[in-house]
């Protein structure tokens, strides 16, 4: 059985319907992946915004793969023991710490008990994430990921951020707890505060309940709270979130129509704003296996289409634009388009 979604992710199936791949909010956005070959992964970031400077960014991300050797026993028989009398055990130790067929160190502990001797082999099992980032704003940002290394379920997450021209530094610590039918996360923000935010989200059989919260240890108080509910299968899923301290609540559903249409909602309604809520609702058309269409609009009038294809295996584009239904004559429209490139 596999854990539940984090608690930001109750709603994902909805959120990335209505949020993900509507391209008009940048002018013009580009990405290109490459992987050397060791095993270095680059990603390099652009994107021109409609109001504003132009953003990019350039990440080099390595990943030290598990190879699979999990501890294990062997045991063999001493045709000619030392002293063929002794019934006493003698313990012999040997260690052995060197660079093996499979890139990892061992740890080998040999114990001779009367005529048998049985030896334990550690190789121990990678799971370590190094990710280096550098952007147009002179940011240099690092991530030191360690998945299963610790223990088994648990993620820990090492970030550094630094940017020179302005002396700012920061630093995070997050960590990742999954286990069947639980879902536990640990955010902490060691130089600023410092302070820490923790959720947790219990499933069982579909059904999800979460809550989060937030501490701040200088102030010695809680700076937020949220709780959320949801039910979840494949085929559709819904949930009920309360955020910023129990003031603003959203309804979102998710449903998988076939294998070509999906469709999806989301009402928001912030007791501290006023009695009107807020809806969106966007529908997902899978033209071909390799290109897709998508439309949303919402309660003020603002509908979205987008167009993705694959042009050919490695490239892909992707167009959209907006419209303010209730003011065509007026410049509000925008028009964006997308470019991917991955080798």
């Amino acid at each position: 059985m596999s854990a539940p979604a984090a608690f930001s992710d109750i709603s994902k199936a909805a959120n990335d319907l209505l949020n993900k791949d509507f391209y008009h909010s940048s002018a013009a956005s580009l990405e290109v992946k490459s992987k050397a070959p060791n095993g270095v992964s680059f990603t390099v970031k652009g994107k021109n915004a409609h109001e504003g400077p132009i953003a990019g960014s350039l990440e080099a991300k390595y990943v030290d793969k598990p190879t699979g050797n999990y501890p294990r026993k062997r045991k063999r028989t001493i045709r000619k023991p030392p002293d063929p009398n002794c019934t006493v055990t003698r313990p012999m130790f040997s260690f052995s710490c060197g660079h093996v067929a499979s890139r990892h160190f061992r740890f080998i502990i040999t114990s001779i008990i009367g005529r048998h001797a049985v030896m334990l082999m550690f190789c121990p099992r990678s799971g370590l994430t190094l990710t280096q980032a550098w952007t147009t704003a002179n940011a240099l940002d690092t991530k030191l990921e360690l998945d299963n290394n610790i223990a088994k379920g648990l993620k820990a997450e090492v970030l550094t951020s630094y940017q020179p021209a302005k002396a700012s530094k920061g630093a995070k610590l997050n960590l990742y707890f999954k286990q069947p039918n639980l879902h536990a996360r640990a955010f902490f923000d060691l130089l600023n505060g410092p302070s820490a935010n923790f959720d947790a989200v219990l499933g069982h059989e579909g059904f999800l309940v979460g809550a989060e919260g937030g501490y701040d240890v200088q102030k010695a108080a809680i700076t937020k709270y949220s709780a959320a509910i949801g039910y979840s299968v494949p085929q559709y899923s819904a949930a009920v979130t309360a955020g910023n301290n129990l003031t603003v609540f959203s309804a979102a559903y998710y449903h998988r129509v076939n294998a070509q249409v999906e469709a999806g909602a989301k009402a928001t309604w912030d007791s501290k704003a006023g009695n009107s809520v807020g809806l969106e609702v966007a529908s997902k058309y899978r033209l071909d296996p390799s290109s897709f269409a998508k439309a949303k609009i919402n309660d003020r009038g603002i509908a979205a289409l987008a167009y993705n294809v694959l042009l050919r295996p490695g490239v892909t584009l992707g167009l959209g634009a907006s419209f303010d239904t209730q003011n065509l004559n007026q410049a509000a429209h925008k028009v964006g388009a997308s470019f991917t490139f991955e080798a």
